[in-house]
């Protein structure tokens, strides 16, 4: 069972959508980056916001200074996090956890 095709005037709104939500993540973790945004700002964002909910928790961990790819697993790991979750996709304790986490170091 194939997509249906799209006509190219709903193909450029799917574009146009998916380019503001990729701007979105990215100035999510921009300010995450600088600190001017907290895990518990971008928790409450996500509820609303569906480009925020969609942000991998592997790309939210990376915006912060000393941690890469290797450590969010790491971290991820170490919390019981699948590395696959979304934002929108951790429970409360792991959101807590997190955010324990983060505080910690």
């Amino acid at each position: 069972m194939g997509l249906n095709p799209l006509t190219s005037e709903e193909r450029s709104r799917a574009v146009s959508k998916a380019t503001a939500a990729r701007a979105r993540r990215a100035e999510a973790k921009s300010a995450l980056k600088a600190g001017t945004l907290g895990l518990d700002e971008l928790f409450e964002q996500a509820m609303a916001d569906e480009a925020l909910a969609r942000l991998k928790v592997t790309e939210m961990l990376e915006s912060f200074h000393g941690i890469g790819p290797v450590r969010s697993l790491a971290i991820l790991d170490q919390l019981g996090i699948a590395p696959s979750r979304r934002l929108r996709g951790l429970g409360i304790h792991q959101r807590r956890a997190l955010i324990d986490f983060l505080e910690a170091q």
